[in-house]
Parts: structure tokens; C-alpha cells; sequence
């Protein structure tokens, strides 16, 4: 593997959570008593409880996810649209948003939220560190052989089940899926165009919406990216703030309308007049670019199905 030897310990960690998700124990004291992670119990949380914990992501279907603490309890944490899902710290401890389609297993989250009437705990928050999501991301890269580095290790593994020598093969073949995790593909794309300084959508703006949004209605793990843009004319400032507000108006427009929830929609950006596609000079050409882009986006580490098992031979 090639990996430095400066690895730290939270990569390292991430890697062996993923491995986990994927196979039982190998070895141990108790490796006769330890059960794979898709069949271990889960924790119920009362109705209207308020709980927080930390843990790691082991497997996710939708806009839930199975998350283990430290002391090897599973709970069920559901997404909904009033979730904040963010890193800690960053610009006056703001913390940098993310979709709900990148949060992957492996990734070391804290989870704060309320129980619901299924058990499941519906989160308010959930926030994790910037470094972990990079080395969730690169697990299979930071993960060594575990038989060499149990010794090294043990101490700092209380939590983490030691991964069995045949997990490496497993965890090979889903390199491919979890590295397409940061990966996106453009499904749709599609420009409205604006009239002079207005932010206010035309009826053919909200018609070309209109069928960009029927695309979403059986898509899956995706993003919305919303980018708005003004032809040359103005001031600098007037038109970041115009292009903003361009932006804005087509993504109030797609969650009021067709009910999209906001947590599916990047952060709107507005470009001002920086990225132009058409010639400024003219006035077909400033038409063009006064214009909001907004491209349906499918995460492609989620949309790689699973290699099936291979059949025995007659």
C-alpha cells in the first residue's frame, strides 16, 4: 500500500470503519460471539428524546444512515429537510454545508437530534471534521494489512472490530464505488435567461424549471448546482448582486413549487459577469448571458451498483 508513514490515526481509522461495514471479525477474543454490522441490533431511541452522540457511518440507504458509537451500539439516524449537516469550525466557526449525498460510510460523525415514533433518531445536526471526510473518502488508501499492524494499534481500537485477512479482498473491489464517492455526473442541465436588471422569472423561465424538475421526481443520491450570471453592463457590485439574486429566485422557485428539498441544492452562487458565453458587445450576446444555469448532478459512487457474486462452477 502505498501510504506514509506519517498516516494519522483518524485515516487510519476511517479505512478500518469501512472495512468493518463490509465483513465480520477475523480474529479476536470474542470473534465467535461478534455479529457482521447489517445484522447487529439496533438501538431504539424514545419518541420526542433528545439524544447526542458520536460514531461512525457504517451503512446508509437513502436519507438514513446506521451509525455505531464507541460502545459498539447501532442507532438508525434519519435525514429530513430541517437538518444541518455541516463541518465544525471554518468562517466564524460557520462550518462548510454539505448535501446529504456525501455523507459515506466510514466518515466519523456527531449526531444531535430527537427520537421519532419508528425509533429512529430524526437529526437536528450533524457535523464532522473536514479531515475526516477526506480520509473517509481516500479509506482505500490508508488501510494496511490488519495482521501487521494489530500489535501497534490495539490500544487505540476499542471500539473497532480487527478486519479479517479476506476483508482487503472485499474492500478492493469496492475502491472503485467508494472513490466515486466525490465523483458527480451531469444528468440535465438547463439555462433560464432574465431581462435587464430583473431577478424575476419569465413564464418561459418557470416553464423550462417546470421540466427540469420532472427529471428529479425518480432520481436518487443527486444535487442541484445553481450558478447565476449578468451580461457586462452595471457596476462589479451590482452584478454579483444581481446574478445572486437570479440565482436565488430559481431555487425558491424550485422548492416552493416542486417541493425540492433545499438540502438536494448547493449553496446558489452568483458570478456576476466574470463568465460570459456569448459576445457582450451585442445585444443577442447579452441576452445569453444574463442567464441562471442549473444542472441535475448524480453522485457517482452511489449509483455504481455492487459486483454480484460470482456463480460456482458446475
Amino acid at each position: 500500500m502505498r501510504t506514509k508513514v506519517a498516516t494519522t490515526f483518524r485515516q487510519v481509522l476511517c479505512g478500518l470503519a469501512l472495512m468493518l461495514a463490509l465483513t465480520p471479525l477475523a480474529f479476536g477474543q470474542n470473534t465467535q460471539t461478534m455479529q457482521p454490522a447489517a445484522n447487529r441490533p439496533i438501538q431504539s431511541i424514545p419518541n420526542g428524546a433528545k439524544m447526542k452522540f458520536k460514531g461512525v457511518v457504517i451503512a446508509r440507504e437513502g436519507d438514513t444512515f446506521r451509525v455505531r458509537d464507541r460502545n459498539r451500539t447501532d442507532y438508525l439516524v434519519l435525514i429530513t429537510d430541517r437538518t444541518s449537516i455541516k463541518t465544525h469550525g471554518g468562517f466564524l466557526r460557520g462550518g462548510k454545508k454539505y448535501p446529504v449525498t456525501d455523507i459515506l460510510r466510514g466518515l466519523i460523525v456527531e449526531v444531535e437530534g430527537r427520537g421519532d415514533s419508528q425509533g429512529q433518531l430524526a437529526a437536528e445536526k450533524i457535523r464532522f471534521d473536514e479531515s475526516d471526510m477526506r480520509a473517509a473518502i481516500t479509506s482505500d488508501t490508508r488501510v494496511t494489512p490488519v495482521e501487521e499492524n494489530q500489535a501497534r494499534m490495539a490500544g487505540q481500537m476499542d471500539e473497532l472490530y480487527a478486519v479479517a485477512a479476506e476483508a482487503r479482498t472485499e474492500a478492493s473491489a469496492a475502491n472503485e464505488r467508494i472513490t466515486a464517492l466525490d465523483e458527480y455526473d451531469e444528468q440535465a442541465t438547463t439555462a433560464v435567461t432574465f431581462r435587464v436588471n430583473s431577478a424575476v422569472l419569465s413564464p418561459e423561465a418557470k416553464r423550462q424549471l417546470d421540466e427540469f424538475a420532472a427529471k428529479t421526481e425518480n432520481a436518487k443520491a443527486y444535487t442541484i448546482e445553481v450558478a447565476g450570471h449578468t451580461d457586462s453592463t452595471g457596476s462589479e457590485a451590482k452584478n454579483f448582486r444581481l446574478s445572486q439574486q437570479r440565482a436565488e429566485a430559481v431555487v425558491q422557485y424550485l422548492a416552493v413549487n416542486h417541493k425540492i428539498p433545499p438540502r438536494r441544492i448547493v449553496t446558489p452562487m452568483g458570478y456576476g459577469k466574470t463568465e460570459a458565453v456569448a459576445d457582450n458587445t451585442t445585444a443577442a450576446g447579452r441576452a445569453q448571458n444574463r442567464r441562471v444555469e442549473v444542472k441535475l448532478m448524480l453522485n457517482r459512487g452511489m449509483s455504481v451498483s455492487k459486483t454480484p457474486a460470482s456463480t460456482p462452477a458446475p
